[in-house]
């Protein structure tokens, strides 16, 4: 399968002057070179920025475009990725408050709050513009308008994966808690596409909030860590009620827990750990009860090296989402 691949440089509305970099891996069509629904977008949310290293391999997974590659060679030439960049930094810091309107300067968040639904509703408009965005590059390519093609594998919506790596794990925490509060579990017990709903069907992306909630099926976490509490979500009524959502849905989700000797093993912030572990056994409990509906998978990288930032980020290239 054809991709388009480029970086694009999107405001999330059209008065804001502040501008999101968003790497996209997307798939195009043989034979017509156009847009076409994959079969799932994969969403990944980058941290803070490290300069100034030395070091080639950092230096590489620090690039957003390589991570768009690297995401597609890990879910699949029929994917479409998707790596977003803080359109704010305090210095090294990533702060995404345009997702999460708690975080402090240095973009650790006071608290995880559905009200208003922020993340889901960033998420979508952010994806929305840069989808425009990429069309443009590509009819300015073949010098025509870019219209939609339709993927012969793709008969449904497409699913949405979530990957927070370092500090953009505080956007799956966000985007989790308000997953917990959503109301979509009618819509993701449906195995098939009311007429009315053709046009949702052949989106490439979600198109409301609703719809990208309804439509995530794994989330990753991908050895994500802060300088403060919050690292991982741990609230139990919002794993208790995705959990039900699940049940009564019909839909299936996966977390998947990735992490380090850099986060998991550092005794400076051992809240990292306890979260992790508690983030953990909140969703072991509850899948115990989901018939396989919720389900979770904890995964430990280079547990025989001693910590240091390099593996921090190897772990991109090495991520298991089988």
């Amino acid at each position: 399968m054809d991709r388009w691949s480029g970086v694009l440089k999107v405001p999330l509305h059209p008065s804001s002057r502040v501008l999101y970099r968003v790497a996209a891996s997307l798939c195009l069509s043989p034979t017509s070179k156009t847009l076409i629904v994959p079969s799932a977008n994969a969403i990944f949310f980058n941290g803070d920025r490290v300069q100034g290293t030395g070091n080639s391999v950092i230096e590489r997974l620090s690039n957003i475009e390589q991570i768009a590659e690297i995401l597609v060679s890990k879910f699949g030439g029929s994917v479409n990725a998707w790596v977003v960049e803080a359109s704010t930094f305090n210095g090294p810091f990533a702060v995404y408050k345009d997702f999460i309107p708690s975080v402090n300067q240095w973009g650790d968040p006071k608290s995880y709050s559905p009200s208003g639904f922020p993340a889901s509703t960033s998420t979508v408009s952010l994806l929305s513009n840069c989808l425009e965005e990429a069309k443009k590059a590509i009819s300015g390519r073949q010098k025509e308008p870019c219209p939609l093609g339709l993927s012969a594998s793709c008969s449904c919506q497409p699913k949405t994966f979530i990957l927070g790596f370092s500090k953009g794990g505080t956007v799956l925490n966000q985007l989790v808690t308000e997953l917990g509060f959503s109301k979509v579990a009618s819509i993701r017990s449906s195995p098939h596409i009311k007429e009315s709903d053709v046009q949702e069907e052949y989106q490439i992306l979600p198109t409301s909030k609703e719809s990208l909630l309804n439509s995530i099926a794994e989330i990753h976490y991908v050895d994500v860590g802060l300088n403060s509490a919050g690292a991982y979500v741990t609230d139990q009524d919002v794993i208790c009620r995705i959990s039900k959502q699940v049940a009564e849905g019909g839909g299936g989700i996966r977390f998947v827990v990735h992490g380090t000797p850099r986060q998991w093993r550092d005794n400076r912030r051992v809240w990292i750990r306890n979260e992790k572990d508690k983030l953990v056994h909140l969703l072991e409990s509850e899948a115990e009860d989901s018939e396989g509906k919720l389900r979770v998978c904890e995964r430990f990288y280079f547990a025989d090296r001693p910590s240091n930032l390099q593996m921090h980020f190897e772990i991109i290239e090495n991520l298991d989402v089988s």
